[in-house]
């Protein structure tokens, strides 16, 4: 039987987190789920703000997939690596625009990343979610006045939040 195994780790320390995922088992199936965001509009954005956002969730999901598919391919095993991108990546969201360009830069490495290891039978996908209730999501989302415009660029009105 498969077993699953989870870690706790700064996955944005490319150090420690190729450290620990040698000490882990092998890997078939890996879902890049780490991820941040911020409010804060493009003409009050730092440098800091775009290295936090980037560093994790861009640089950090290409180092974990090279660590995960470097294995896969020593070890000649079909696997599958599913990226958890957001809605933000096709739609722009006012007062986010590192965090939906971050998300663009998730798809597209996603593509090239399919089309590189595709051949090897390593499936790469992503999943763009629009709100997930995680503590991210109900910080940004749980004001309905301010989650109505991105609420409004839903097509069937589907939420999970009570008061839609």
């Amino acid at each position: 039987m498969a077993a699953i195994e989870t870690m706790k780790l700064d996955v944005s320390d490319w150090k420690a987190t190729e450290r620990a995922l040698k000490d882990a088992g092998p890997i078939d199936l890996l879902v890049n789920n780490a991820g941040v965001g911020m409010i804060k509009s493009l003409s009050t954005v730092t440098e800091d703000d775009v290295d936090s956002i980037f560093d994790l969730n861009v640089k950090a999901l290409i180092n974990v997939t090279k660590l995960a598919v470097q294995s896969m391919v020593e070890r000649k095993v079909a696997g599958s690596i599913v990226n958890i991108s957001s809605q933000a990546s096709l739609a722009g969201l006012l007062g986010h625009t590192v965090y939906c360009a971050s998300k663009g830069a998730v798809d597209a490495f996603t593509r090239a990343a399919a089309l590189e290891y595709g051949p090897r039978n390593i499936r790469v996908n992503s999943v763009n979610p629009t709100v997930i209730m995680t503590d991210m999501g109900r910080l940004w989302w749980s004001d309905p006045i301010r989650a109505k415009p991105m609420m409004d660029k839903i097509p069937l009105s589907r939420t999970n939040f009570g008061y839609w």
